[in-house]
Order: structure tokens, then C-alpha cells, then sequence
């Protein structure tokens, strides 16, 4: 990679603090899953889902793949 990510997509938002706090500090969009131990003011967009259950991350970051993929055609 080059340059700066257009975006950064966080499942664990406690897991991945200090990637969050880069993009904060770094001015990257960020759009996280969160759940009910999350803070959804430190995010740019926040999905409310429980981010322990596979099936549901998985769901959401295939949707997330797929509007991705539509608006860049």
C-alpha cells in the first residue's frame, strides 16, 4: 500500500483501540461494529451487532463487501 486507506472497517473495537486511535489521530474514516462494551463516539459509522458471533460478522462485512463492490463499478 502507498497511501492512507480511503476507509478502515473494526469488528472489535476493544480489540483494536490503538488501531482505532491511529485513525482518529491519522484522519481515516472508520466504520465499526459495535456492541453494547463499545463507545460508538469514537467511530465515524457504527453498526450495532455483537461482535463475538461469527455468523453475524460474517453477514455484515459481506454486505459491507458487496455495497463496496456495486459503487465502485
Amino acid at each position: 500500500m502507498t497511501g492512507l486507506p480511503d476507509i478502515v472497517i473494526i469488528v472489535d473495537q476493544q480489540e483494536e483501540y490503538m488501531a482505532l486511535q491511529e485513525c482518529i489521530t491519522l484522519g481515516i474514516p472508520t466504520i465499526c461494529l459495535i456492541d453494547t462494551n463499545c463507545d460508538p463516539d469514537l467511530t465515524d459509522i457504527s453498526i450495532p451487532a455483537n461482535d463475538d458471533a461469527i455468523a453475524s460478522i460474517r453477514l455484515i462485512l459481506n454486505k459491507l463487501v458487496f455495497a463496496i463492490r456495486t459503487s465502485a463499478r
